[in-house]
């Protein structure tokens, strides 16, 4: 079984349930806050290493005669239910644009959390070190993204985020 069939659940739930809850949170969620520095490279790189996960399965096999099948399977079953509510509770946001509610009570970050988890899942289910590798990749430049986000949502929330920094954690 070709292992892009896994993105097609991804897709549906990053963008299809979006538009569902709420149609201007694509356009939000599309909006990447102004880099500094190092930050650029992470984003090309960022940018990049997601091309590569998205249109890599198309190669892949999905491996299903093999106990890292399972770990795989779940990890990417707990990456899309994260995702689904991240992209509901992201949906939703505060009037002031701030998420706190839902599953951003716990992580400041749950859709990157829900990424890593789903695309890690991925490279197990087939095995791939190369996949594994773009994966990592991917998490390390993403980490630089959160960082620029995080400057933003401190110039555009002020003391709101601060005091939401101090209470959740960045990640799980």
């Amino acid at each position: 079984m070709n292992a892009f069939l896994l993105m097609i659940p991804f897709f549906f739930i990053r963008f299809g349930l979006m538009q569902m809850v709420n149609k201007e949170a694509l356009s939000r969620a599309a909006f990447f806050s102004p880099l500094q520095g190092n930050e650029k490279i992470a984003y090309l790189v960022y940018q990049l290493s997601n091309i590569l996960i998205i249109l890599y399965p198309l190669f892949l096999k999905i491996q299903m005669d093999h106990y890292t099948f399972l770990l795989g399977f779940t990890l990417y079953i707990l990456g899309t239910v994260i995702l689904a509510f991240s992209i509901t509770a992201f949906a939703k946001p505060a009037p002031n644009g701030l998420n706190r509610k839902g599953i951003y009570r716990y992580s400041r970050n749950p859709m990157y959390v829900a990424y890593f988890l789903c695309f890690l899942g991925i490279a197990v289910i087939t095995r791939s070190i190369l996949l594994l590798l773009v994966v990592l990749t991917f998490q390390i430049s993403a980490h630089w993204i959160i960082l620029s986000e995080e400057r933003w949502c401190l110039i555009k929330f002020k003391e709101d985020y601060a005091e939401y920094m101090r209470h959740v954690r960045r990640y799980f």
